[in-house]
């Protein structure tokens, strides 16, 4: 089944809605930050009440509350909150690889992909950060009018038979989301975590497989054929295929995670046949975790 903007927008807010309003942190605050009304509930720069704190020795008397430090005997200081709003830019695979599904009760790779990272957006949103792609499609913004242009790209296949993430018009100092098979080209993979690196981008990889790609349950006379047909391959023994098969994708998996480790990114690995949730609270955890 064809994933429309409708049908996915729907799955992704049927996805995100039993997790709490998700705000990414960046790892230079100071770059990013905007007053705006929401914000991530901390002390710091801004116009709206927090909490009262009692006093301490290096805080002036001009910060003192006197009418709330009148009703007791401390003395109490009034916090802000500080409003913050981050730059939060995706890359979702729409390649021909992103198709595959090993069975009609699973969703493929790219149904899965498309999904969590609307279902992000929609948190991201929620909590006030602007969210967008990356490249120059759609720049971050906020809003529900942003959310349906999301729903509506993010909707788009390509030709290639595997995707290159996209690392042109990634903002200074902002946070991404990148999630693919990762099967394709990992010079093309590295160059784009270099660049966004570079730039100050850090974020999270999200490596989306269908747990036939991590099983290889082949045996016998079998045909292996690519997404887009341009690529086909016949064996009678396709089980001597799988030690040197597992071999490689344990490589891949080990160098796609040496190269988020040294660009300051997390990778994590879904498999399609797993929760989409629980991939979801992983995107929750490691956009919101400092570096």
């Amino acid at each position: 089944m064809t994933d429309t903007p409708l049908s996915l927008r729907s799955g992704a807010e049927t996805l995100a809605a039993p997790f709490p309003p998700l705000l990414a942190e960046a790892e230079h605050l100071a770059a990013t930050v905007l007053v705006g009304e929401h914000g991530r509930r901390r002390a710091g720069v801004g116009d709206t009440f927090w909490q009262y704190r009692p006093a301490q020795n290096h805080d002036g008397l001009r910060a003192i509350d006197w009418r709330r430090s009148a009703r007791s005997d401390a003395q109490f200081i009034q916090e802000k909150e500080w409003q913050i709003a981050q730059s939060v830019q995706l890359w979702v695979d729409g390649a021909a690889s992103m198709s595959f599904a090993s069975t009609k009760d699973l969703p493929t790779k790219g149904q899965r992909a498309r999904r969590l990272a609307l279902a992000a957006a929609i948190l991201l949103l929620r909590g006030g950060e602007r969210v967008g792609l990356a490249g120059d499609t759609l720049p971050p913004r906020r809003g529900e009018a942003q959310l349906a242009q999301l729903a509506t790209l993010l909707a788009q296949d390509t030709d290639s038979d595997f995707g290159t993430p996209e690392a042109s018009g990634l903002l200074r100092h902002s946070r991404a989301l990148f999630i693919s098979d990762f099967l394709g080209d990992m010079e093309a993979t590295e160059a784009a975590l270099t660049r966004a690196a570079d730039r100050d981008v850090r974020g999270a990889l999200v490596q989306v497989l269908d747990p036939a790609e991590e099983a290889f349950p082949y045996d016998g006379r079998t045909i292996f054929e690519s997404m887009s047909g341009s690529v086909t391959h016949e064996t009678l023994k396709a089980r001597d295929l799988r030690d040197r098969y597992l071999e490689r994708l344990a490589q891949r998996k080990d160098r796609l995670a040496t190269l988020a480790r040294a660009t300051g990114w997390q990778v994590h690995t879904h498999h399609t046949d797993a929760p989409a949730s629980a991939a979801l609270l992983w995107i929750y955890a490691a956009l919101e975790r400092r570096p």
